[in-house]
């Protein structure tokens, strides 16, 4: 059975894709041709330079694709709860694209978080003390009135494996502590299971506060590893620990259940992490993703027809 309020979609991260620039990922207009071949229709913009930032370039490139824009990332600018000028400085750049293009949603991504993925470093505590706390939920209010008010888009604020809000606690103080207003979650299924959360849980406990999802899933015994082995996410990523469903965890149906009695249009964006990746390994992932997902209920359905617009002209 098809749930018609979700609107499936996928995203760069699907086909090893973490940053603006890196000769490692895949290159753009493939990513925009393997998404059409793998039977989407929607999409996540991705790191910010990694498809073209000119709205006119970007609209046309979308559209010989005949693909629409689920929303925009702003990525690598780190958390809100310190530098922000430039952290919203980064969100504005995305959002006025996001816009332009006809998305209606902003995912922010926190990273980079507490800890370096390449050399496993700490690079602050991994829990924020009470003035960065206050300053992570103020901040976060100010970014998403800027981004609704100045550009007509939704900031969906993403938990992350590495950064201060990444526990099903602390997603749900975030919460407690945030105007909803303003301030709604981008629920990554995968990086919640990471760390233990009810995913079903945490949907039926806010189901307001849930404005967007990325649907992924992990292997909870790398998950275990990466604990026992203090690794950082991204090296637990490098050894395989975001896989294909219906493979890991959290448990797809059970969460598309509780998706299923929320009274809201969502996107469900998938978000395999696998960077790197070889050049190959993406497409048939994505297929057989999408086949699985659409067997569950989940489905790319292309965007209604927009009206012509009108010349002014009689006949």
């Amino acid at each position: 059975m098809e749930i018609r309020h979700l609107q499936l979609g996928s995203c760069p991260d699907s086909w090893g894709v973490w940053f603006a620039n890196d000769p490692r990922q895949t290159p753009w207009a493939r990513f925009l041709d393997e998404m059409v071949a793998s039977g989407y229709a929607w999409l996540e913009l991705g790191p910010y330079g990694y498809l073209p930032t000119d709205p006119a370039q970007l609209a046309d490139e979308l559209a010989t694709r005949g693909l629409s824009v689920a929303g925009g990332t702003v990525a690598g600018a780190g958390g809100p709860h310190k530098d922000f000028d430039s952290v919203l400085a980064a969100a504005r750049d995305v959002a006025a694209l996001t816009s332009a293009v006809g998305g209606q949603n902003v995912v922010f991504v926190p990273v980079p978080g507490y800890r370096d993925d390449i050399t496993n470093a700490y690079l602050e505590p991994a829990e924020l003390d009470a003035d960065a706390w206050r300053a992570l939920c103020r901040n976060s209010n100010t970014m998403g009135q800027v981004l609704l008010e100045e550009y007509g888009v939704h900031m969906r604020f993403h938990p992350h494996a590495d950064y201060q809000v990444e526990t099903q606690s602390q997603t749900e103080r975030f919460l407690a502590d945030t105007d909803p207003r303003y301030v709604s979650l981008c629920l990554d299924t995968g990086h919640l299971a990471y760390r233990k959360a009810d995913v079903p849980g945490l949907i039926r406990k806010y189901p307001e506060r849930v404005g967007y999802v990325h649907i992924k899933q992990m292997d909870p015994a790398l998950a275990e590893r990466a604990v026992k082995e203090d690794l950082a996410f991204g090296k637990a990523v490098a050894q395989g620990a975001s896989v294909e469903p219906p493979a890991g965890e959290p448990d797809i149906p059970a969460v598309l259940d509780a998706l299923s009695e929320l009274d809201a249009e969502l996107f469900v964006v998938v978000e395999q992490d696998m960077y790197p990746v070889e050049f190959d390994v993406p497409l048939p992932i994505a297929q057989r993703t999408r086949t699985y997902l659409n067997s569950v209920g989940l489905h790319s359905r292309p965007a209604a027809p927009q009206p012509r617009p009108s010349t002014g002209e009689s006949i």
